[in-house]
């Protein structure tokens, strides 16, 4: 094979070929390498590539095929993650200058899986500083959207959505707080899984809200997430929270039915005004083909779905601020202007108000799993309008700036990092703005807690019945 067609491969065939040796995990990575140095000054994707690394995990690799001892699926394969979780002896950075210079001297438990299942670590990924998704100023340069270079990739996993779409790693990690994996597999046109809280260890990631965050895979299809899931996932004693039931056979799960699957319509989400027309008949269509497929669909209510970016932002500023405190007093300058104010504010809210928004987040959680109790799934929109501009302008400047940050599109995804239930976003059509005539949405869908293995399957079935992953961004 021609080595510049090796990153147009999809993980799991990349894989297959490494596994019978047509194809090398040097070669990969090579063609990776040059890819990467040819394509990502336009994309500022990746904060650190780790050549060195990579090229020596490689060789190791081919030595391990070649005696027939195969790790896993992804043994060999190009991987790339979110600068947010820890690498031993490599730059973790958060995106933020203050943390400009942090080397840490242990990997993340899922980089340490990663390696475990074969996987080559290429880089680290550019973010929103601390994974905030509010960042104007990146300190590694501004992440842009392969589909069109003016166009926001998608916060906070920022270059983890770039990245992959440009065709610069296999897979990526991303994490999701509020959306932030969904996000940018809906704008950079790909696959995200916001796992079941719980389903992935935390420890050795830079946290942003305790209660809501979880790393989770972004991939061009559901079979590359449902392998990266599988090498990621699973119980870990230093992370107390995680769970200690089996891991299933994700990839094995994609093979399942889904006639008869009982898939819910949200209401509030799909017909919310918010929501520009334009996105709302792609995603009604997706569902159409879910619904020709054999799934049957009904509508069903979330009542408070429209409050919940509020609610969540609460949690977020609240939780993230007490591990800012000594760096905001003696380093103020090195947050972005919009992360400094966040975080202040954080500080300074008052317990009543978080303890109200804890009990909204009860309310928000007994209504989702009231509707999972009518359905199998949850459809809606993973966002309200086409990926935006990118920003360039700090700070708000109306009350009408601050609620739109309050609300809307952030409400969307929002409401399933409150209920910790799995949410999946999969491109299922382009929409348009203004200069940008093609720019990828998604259908999102949410499960029962451990139903993961079951989204993952119907987005695995929906891209087997249509085109739309096989596109490709014009960079």
């Amino acid at each position: 094979m021609n080595s510049a067609a090796i990153p147009f491969l999809t993980a799991a065939a990349l894989g297959r070929l490494i596994q019978r040796q047509d194809i090398s995990p040097v070669e990969a990575v090579e063609a990776y390498l040059e890819r990467i140095y040819r394509v990502d000054r336009k994309l500022n994707s990746y904060i650190t590539v780790c050549r060195d690394h990579a090229l020596a995990a490689a060789r190791q690799a081919e030595q391990e095929i070649a005696a027939g001892e195969i790790r896993s699926p992804l043994h060999g394969v190009p991987v790339a993650v979110k600068d947010q979780f820890n690498t031993a002896g490599i730059l973790t950075t958060g995106g933020s200058k203050v943390l400009a210079t942090n080397v840490p001297t242990h990997d993340a438990t899922v980089i340490s899986n990663l390696k475990n299942a074969g996987a080559i670590l290429m880089g680290k990924l550019n973010m929103s500083e601390f994974a905030t998704g509010n960042s104007v100023y990146h300190h590694w340069g501004t992440p842009r959207n392969p589909w069109d270079r003016t166009r926001n990739p998608g916060t906070s996993s920022s270059g983890s959505g770039a990245a992959t779409a440009a065709f610069l790693c296999a897979t990526s990690l991303g994490e999701d707080t509020g959306g932030s994996i969904r996000n940018p597999a809906n704008n950079c046109g790909l696959v995200g899984l916001r796992p079941t809280w719980g389903l992935v260890s935390r420890y050795g990631m830079l946290g942003a809200s305790w209660s809501n965050d979880i790393g989770g895979p972004i991939s061009r299809t559901a079979e590359d997430c449902a392998l990266t899931l599988q090498a990621i996932a699973g119980p870990d004693p230093n992370d107390l929270y995680t769970t200690q039931t089996p891991t299933p056979d994700y990839q094995a799960e994609l093979n399942g039915d889904i006639k008869g699957l009982r898939i819910g319509v949200v209401k509030e989400g799909l017909y919310a005004d918010f929501v520009q027309p334009q996105v709302r008949d792609t995603v009604s269509k997706a569902i159409g083909t879910l619904e020709s497929l054999g799934a049957s669909v009904d509508e069903v209510s979330i009542p408070l779905l429209p409050y919940t970016a509020a609610i969540n932002r609460i949690h977020i500023e609240v939780e993230a601020a007490p591990s800012h405190w000594e760096w905001l007093a003696t380093q103020p300058q090195n947050y972005d202007h919009n992360v400094r104010t966040d975080f202040l504010t954080g500080c300074v809210v008052p317990g009543q108000l978080y303890y109200k928004a804890l009990k909204l987040r009860e309310l928000i959680r007994a209504q989702v799993f009231e509707a999972l109790d009518k359905v199998d799934v949850l459809a809606l929109p993973n966002t309200s309008e086409p990926a935006p501009l990118i920003n360039n302008k700090p700070g708000i400047f109306s009350q009408e700036e601050a609620r739109a940050r309050m609300s809307g599109r952030r409400s969307l995804t929002g409401s399933f990092n409150l209920a910790s239930v799995p949410a999946l976003a999969v491109h299922c059509g382009f929409v348009s703005a203004e200069g940008s005539p093609k720019l990828p949405t998604a259908l999102q869908l949410a499960g029962r807690p451990f139903s993961d293995g079951m989204l993952l399957r119907v987005a695995h079935h929906f891209q087997e019945a249509t085109p739309w992953h096989i596109q490709r961004p014009p960079i």
